[in-house]
């Protein structure tokens, strides 16, 4: 069995994405076979298990018995669940400077599935308690917190652009994918028919131009990044057009009403291609294609 804990308010979807679903807690969702890649989850439990528990305090001293840091996912029996957990040295992950850096201890998974059974998973897929990266945020310089999507991704695959890279950035207005990456110390193209922000456009590296994201003539550059607003189908058509050309792509699927599972296996199927939900996504999926680095 694998569980999959789904990114909050889209278990709808990752029920969809899933196949062989034998169990629904909340947002955790449990299939039979081994790990499968799962864009709308958050987190994997890879090693899920049931322990009969008597007490409160048994169930704390089972869980150590296993290993040290365990991240509470609470979707019922919260005030038992909390006794539990403060039984349980704690594993509170303050918010991060960017770049954030992994966990340097292994944090597993619990819940309650009943008074009388914890359902724990000592290996999970991310490192961060339940999926969740959080920052100290720039509240004075980034025009929109969209640019904490880029953190979060960089993070999670400690990769970005480095000094002397080149990258495009589509859909740019108002600035906050072009701030971050100009802080990084790389050259920025942005392009939208929206102005950027002006504490923005005059930073050092950034060039912009007032034009569609759409009419752009692909070129050559390390990384290509776009957070558009448009429907999935014509960013997949962007993308094939930026393929041959860009090393590294970053985009954000934004779904404007239902879910598209048909245009997600399209993005899927490029060869290299990810898709993830990040914790500061919303309605939307990053998709992303690095070169071998």
């Amino acid at each position: 069995m694998t569980g999959y804990l789904a990114a909050q308010g889209f278990t709808e979807e990752l029920v969809a994405e899933l196949d062989n679903v034998t169990a629904v807690h909340g947002r955790l969702v449990f299939t039979e076979g081994p790990p499968r890649p799962a864009a709308w989850a958050a987190n994997v439990w890879l090693e899920p298990i049931c322990l009969s528990i008597s007490s409160i305090a048994d169930a704390a001293r089972k869980l150590r018995a296993i290993q040290r840091d365990w991240a509470l996912y609470s979707f019922h029996f919260h005030r038992r669940a909390q006794l539990i957990a403060a039984q349980l040295p704690s594993v509170a992950v303050k918010p991060s400077a960017f770049p954030a850096l992994p966990p340097s201890r292994n944090i597993g998974s619990w819940t309650l599935l009943d008074e009388q059974t914890v359902l724990a998973s000592a290996r999970c897929s991310s490192p961060w308690p339940n999926g969740e990266i959080v920052f100290i945020e720039d509240r004075d310089g980034p025009p929109s917190r969209a640019y904490l999507k880029l953190w979060e991704l960089f993070s999670r695959l400690q990769v970005w652009p480095k000094v002397g890279e080149r990258c495009v950035d589509l859909g740019a207005s108002p600035g906050g994918w072009t701030w971050a990456l100009q802080k990084l110390g790389v050259s920025v193209l942005a392009v939208d028919k929206a102005p950027l922000a002006s504490r923005v456009a005059s930073l050092a590296g950034v060039e912009f131009r007032s034009e569609s994201a759409f009419g752009l003539r692909p070129e050559s550059v390390d990384w290509l990044f776009s957070d558009v607003i448009c429907y999935p189908p014509r960013l997949l058509g962007l993308v094939q057009r930026w393929l041959p050309v860009a090393k590294n792509m970053v985009c954000t699927i934004k779904f404007q009403g239902k879910t598209d599972p048909a245009v997600l296996r399209e993005f899927a199927a490029i060869p290299g291609s990810h898709l993830v939900h990040l914790h500061h996504n919303r309605h939307e999926l990053t998709w992303y294609r690095l070169a071998q680095r």
